[in-house]
């Protein structure tokens, strides 16, 4: 709510039948004015859907056991991911990816990157 907003709904409050005093409107108006990127930056926290990625770590490993002998020596990749939110304590998540994972993958990561781009992008 930018500044204008804030004096319309203050406005409309104070002419309300049971609202709040103009008195009261200057309070709140001026507590806005002092607290309003704290209290937007509480709101963005709470109102996450769930954990953030904080932190990716990943490597490439050869398989060097498996109940196939065809299998053994092909390249996997093992990423490490720390989920959580500010302020507590970080979950970590590892995964095993083979090549056509990895690719899968990387050509989602693409279609998800293309949907951004074409939503930032000013005509």
């Amino acid at each position: 709510m930018d500044l204008n907003q804030l004096e319309a709904f203050l406005t409309a409050q104070t002419k309300k039948q049971g609202g709040i005093t103009s008195d009261q409107a200057a309070v709140i108006a001026k507590f806005w004015k002092n607290h309003r990127t704290q209290i937007h930056e509480s709101l963005i926290n709470q109102s996450r859907w769930d954990n953030v990625l904080k932190n990716m770590n990943w490597r490439v490993d050869l398989k060097a056991q498996l109940r196939h002998i065809d299998q053994i020596n092909t390249p996997v990749a093992i990423v490490e991911m720390e989920l959580g939110k500010n302020g507590q304590e970080s979950e970590f998540l590892c995964l095993e990816f083979d090549e056509a994972k990895v690719s899968q993958m990387l050509k989602k990561l693409s279609e998800i990157e293309e949907s951004m781009t074409l939503l930032t992008q000013t005509t």
